[in-house]
């Protein structure tokens, strides 16, 4: 695998280490960490420095829900594996969601042979993956909150730089911007999380984003 030059910024490994990420994000970063053994050490750190915060606080009274809270939030994080086997695509929380590799998903057309599969939703906040042949412009848009880009196959370029295979893009409500899949010959599969609508600046992508919920 080509050397990761995008990695987590730290606030997102930090609420993901803590708990309080959305779903969509949690898997979008725990499918990162699994690729990145700089992320994974990072996390390990965060790890550390939070339970050592723990174990110096005082007693607490404790709702009477709490460990049903807590048990929830466990249920939802996602575990930080390493990379998928020799051959496969997905990473392990991938493939553990889906229940197999890039040949299991269900994926439906959106345009001239892109294609999505949403995997989760939990209130804004919502992960998919997508399917870009090489050399294929995905429509100009800004974003309304957050969106973060995993790239799991082939690459891509933005405005932002040049992503491959582990890299994490990470846009924000000032990001305007146009991927544009590598022209190598090798599709490009992308794990995308978002908590709020694109902007998109075309009449034809403002009218399909209606029934895609993108």
């Amino acid at each position: 695998m080509p050397a990761i030059r995008h990695h987590v910024p730290d606030d997102l490994l930090m609420g993901y280490a803590a708990g309080v990420l959305p779903q969509a994000f949690d898997l979008v970063v725990a499918a990162h960490v699994s690729l990145n053994d700089d992320a994974r050490v990072r996390l390990a750190g965060y790890e550390e420095l939070g339970g050592a915060v723990l174990s110096d606080l005082g007693e607490a009274e404790l709702a009477p829900d709490s460990l049903e809270q807590t048990l929830a939030k466990i249920s939802r994080m996602q575990p930080t594996e390493r990379s998928a086997p020799t051959g496969g695509v997905f990473p392990a929380p991938l493939r553990k969601m889906i229940g197999g590799d890039a040949s299991a998903v269900k994926w439906k057309s959106i345009a001239r042979g892109t294609k999505q599969a949403v995997l989760c939703a939990d209130g804004d906040a919502t992960a998919r993956l997508l399917y870009i042949p090489a050399g294929q412009a995905m429509p100009e848009h800004s974003h309304r909150g957050t969106e973060m880009t995993l790239v799991l196959q082939g690459g891509y370029s933005s405005e932002d730089g040049h992503f491959q295979r582990g890299d994490l893009e990470v846009a924000g409500q000032q990001t305007h911007h146009t991927p544009i899949a590598d022209d190598d010959g090798e599709d490009c599969i992308c794990l995308v999380a978002t908590d709020g609508r694109l902007r998109f600046d075309g009449l034809l992508p403002r009218i399909a984003q209606v029934f895609l919920r993108i």
